[in-house]
């Protein structure tokens, strides 16, 4: 229930009031003075004030309501004041309407006009009340994973990367492998990261690899390492991530290109924690944290026979989906703020172009942008001209949040005259993972 305040040396008025809110369930305090009336406040929560503008026998002029207003909007400037007045301080009323206060009214007041503005101010008071306590708690989970956790200097202030980042760290410190999922350039591997930060190997290596960005013939070998002559160009023993990992964490990327061989044998290691070099037959012993990252729907691919189901289970010990950046909008703004270089700014209508854009790239396609217009931009100020993105991919550009669409593909490969290395960067993706695309949906290389 609602608590209005009547602060009115008339107890008649007080009393007429009182009648007329208790009749639509509101409650009433009353107060005969200005220094009565903010005392009460100090010890009472209030939603709404109706003041008057004068106090003292024989005063018209208004002065005291004034001072009362002025000190109410010092003490407590988000509540809402009601002025009532006489027609003869009409004008300093106004005055204070200019400067904050809610509404004013002659006496003798209309009742309907009068419910009608209350009530509107009491339904906008208890959301703005809902709102500061929404970021309320979220100012309190952010100060709490800041202290307890190792972000890594993560920019966020999406609720949604929030939710991402505090399941990240509550994982950290088990040893269960951790399966996370989301599009390109969404920064998977910058949560992995932070699971190694946060974990009880922190202390030792990260390992990262892109299992999308190498030959299948040569997947193994960079997992495993490779004796002397095993393959052609093996000149000498080579250690591989497995190795290198050993008492840290190691990042598989991309898991869902793995080849099936490699899969096998990745299975081994995971369930047995031994594995043996391409071409040799000694076994040798790591402990390793798994986290592995996929783009892909590894249930589709277990459906097609391209990926085990029992890897998978072993891989999705915790599954930590990151949503597209299109999905988190509250990040677009902060993120592009951190990408630029000192000196430089956006403008309002480059922010607003930020914000309307769809992303198909994510954050790595935000990144790229910024950057590009702070490099080519003649002015301090980014303009939105500046950030060239491109028609038609407004709140739009990616299927399903996952890859991006043909409209997408052929307008990064204009923008970057067909080469596709710094196309396959504009999109967020690795150069197998454009080619793939590109084969599939049938666009030229050339």
């Amino acid at each position: 229930m609602s608590t209005i305040l009547v602060i009115d040396d008339n107890r008649a008025v007080s009393t007429a009031l009182e009648v007329l809110f208790s009749l639509h369930d509101i409650d009433t305090l009353h107060a005969e003075s200005p220094h009565e009336g903010l005392d009460l406040l100090q010890r009472e929560q209030v939603d709404l004030v109706i003041q008057d503008m004068n106090f003292e026998a024989d005063t018209t002029s208004g002065d005291e309501g004034t001072a009362l207003f002025h000190e109410l909007r010092t003490r407590h400037p988000d509540l809402p004041v009601i002025l009532l007045t006489a027609w003869t301080h009409l004008e300093s009323a106004i005055d204070l309407v200019k400067a904050g206060a809610a509404d004013y009214l002659a006496k003798p007041w209309d009742d309907r006009k009068l419910l009608v503005t209350v009530n509107n101010l009491l339904e906008l008071a208890e959301a703005r009340r809902e709102l500061t306590q929404t970021q309320l708690g979220e100012r309190r989970r952010r100060d709490a994973l800041l202290r307890d956790y190792d972000l890594r200097g993560i920019v966020y202030a999406d609720p949604a990367s929030e939710n991402a980042l505090a399941l990240a760290c509550q994982v950290a410190k088990s040893d269960i492998p951790v399966l996370v999922t989301g599009p390109n350039g969404a920064g998977k591997e910058r949560y992995a990261e932070i699971i190694h930060a946060n974990s009880l190997v922190r202390n030792g290596p990260f390992i990262a690899l892109n299992c999308g960005a190498l030959p299948s013939e040569l997947i193994e070998a960079e997992l495993f390492g490779a004796e002397a002559g095993a393959y052609t160009g093996a000149t000498k023993p080579r250690e591989g991530k497995f190795e290198a990992a050993d008492g840290g964490t190691l990042f598989l990327d991309e898991i869902g290109t793995l080849p099936l061989a490699g899969q096998v044998k990745l299975l081994r290691v995971l369930e047995t924690g031994r594995f043996q070099r391409l071409g040799s037959n000694r076994e040798r012993s790591v402990k390793v944290r798994i986290v592995s990252a996929t783009n892909a729907n590894l249930q589709a691919l277990i459906a097609d026979g391209r990926f085990r189901e029992d890897l998978f289970y072993r891989l999705n010990g915790i599954e930590l989906r990151l949503p597209p950046l299109a999905q988190r909008p509250r990040d677009i703004l902060p993120l592009a703020r951190h990408f630029l270089p000192a000196g430089k700014r956006l403008g309002d209508d480059a922010e607003r172009a930020l914000q309307r854009h769809g992303w198909p790239g994510n954050v790595r396609e935000l990144r790229n942008a910024v950057q590009r217009a702070a490099l080519l931009s003649r002015s301090d100020v980014i303009a939105a001209a500046d950030l060239a993105l491109p028609p038609g991919t407004q709140d739009a550009g990616t299927t399903g949040g996952e890859e991006p669409d043909r409209a997408s593909i052929e307008a990064a490969l204009e923008r970057n005259g067909g080469v596709l290395a710094q196309a396959a960067a504009d999109l967020g993706l690795s150069r197998q993972a454009l080619y793939r695309r590109l084969d599939r949906l049938g666009i030229a290389r050339s």
